[in-house]
């Protein structure tokens, strides 16, 4: 019954892949997305109106960017299609990114509509068959994936790990990235995990509840902090998040904070993936004194995640590893007395 059951799983995730697939492989205005344009099957900085990729290859003109096209190598899963997940997914789509996953089990509400991305004709539908919509409508040239489940249950996170490592541009290759952008500690934890146990870099994200601050922080398993490294407080005396809600009481929510920390957790995919810049492993925003603070966190030693304390003992062994950069001295440079400061000084 057991290996039935199993055969069955892995029957719906094939079926899932081909449907994806097929989906990725229809012609622009076949009824489901595809928007106004063709697909592009080359970037171009030609400056002219209609490409829209000239502005985005402007930046290797400019010296920002070595290689702007790469973007389009990239595969990144994006949990949580709320009100930073959506417009995240929206910036990387507009970018170009190779591919996005999108894993949300929440529908579409009139009450989300302070937000952006979603609009109200949409209320009713599940977030990721909306977003998949409107972002096909963006760009075609964009792969896009859509799990529409929670991943904290135990069969749904198996599904999740699967997709975290095989579901990467080339099917079978792991993602790129991994962006969390859930409101609840759980999906955190739960990413954390998985994250850790397959040593996958990930992007943690976050708004307050008085919705007037937030933050990113980068989670590289073994050479920064995880996120049961230094857990909150909720987390850390296990306590259950249902128990703090109230009736008729919600948390809330600004557009313009959620969109400041989908662009500055955008920004830094993007510095990380194209590597330019400094990728900041936590910065934070605090938008009653417009305060933007940064810092890092080192791994904990006796973090409760067995696999995040594996991650750091390989982590050492790749250090140890890494041949020794030898310290040079610059030998000073010696000043002649008939140079022209000496003849000013001497005569």
């Amino acid at each position: 019954m057991a290996e039935s059951v199993e055969r069955l799983q892995q029957r719906v995730q094939e079926l899932e892949r081909e449907l994806a697939q097929e989906r990725n492989r229809r012609a622009p205005g076949s009824g489901e997305g595809g928007g106004g344009r063709v697909r592009i099957e080359k970037m171009s900085s030609e400056v002219v109106d209609s490409n829209p990729y000239s502005r985005l290859m402007a930046l290797k003109r400019m010296g920002i960017v070595s290689d702007y096209e790469k973007i389009r190598t990239f595969a990144v899963a994006i949990v949580g299609v709320g009100g930073v997940g959506s417009v995240t997914a929206e910036m990387l789509t507009r970018c170009g990114i190779g591919k996005l996953l999108l894993f949300d089990y929440d529908k579409v509400e009139l009450a989300n509509m302070n937000r952006l991305f979603f609009q109200p004709h949409q209320a009713g539908l599940s977030k990721v068959q909306a977003a998949e919509h409107t972002l096909r409508n963006i760009n075609p040239d964009v792969l896009f994936e859509v799990h529409n489940y929670n991943i904290t249950t135990v069969e749904n996170f198996q599904h999740f790990m699967d997709r975290i490592s095989n579901g990467g541009l080339e099917e079978g290759k792991p993602v790129d990235l991994v962006l969390s952008c859930v409101d609840n500690f759980e999906a955190r934890m739960t990413i954390n995990t998985a994250c850790n146990e397959l040593g996958q870099t990930w992007m943690e994200s976050g708004v307050s509840e008085n919705a007037v601050s937030g933050h990113i922080q980068l989670i590289i398993p073994g050479e920064s902090a995880c996120f049961a490294c230094a857990p909150p407080l909720v987390v850390a005396a296990n306590i259950d998040e249902k128990t703090l809600k109230r009736e008729g009481v919600c948390a809330a929510s600004l557009p313009t904070t959620m969109g400041v920390v989908a662009g500055i957790l955008v920004q830094n995919v993007l510095k990380f993936l194209l590597n330019f810049g400094t990728v900041s492993f936590y910065l934070g925003y605090n938008a009653m004194q417009d305060f933007f603070p940064t810092m890092s966190m080192k791994p904990n030693p006796q973090c409760d995640d067995r696999n995040c304390r594996k991650q750091q003992e390989e982590y050492k062994k790749k250090v140890a590893a890494l041949p020794k950069q030898e310290v040079m001295q610059e030998e000073e440079e010696i000043i002649h007395e008939d140079n022209e400061w000496a003849r000013r000084f001497c005569h």
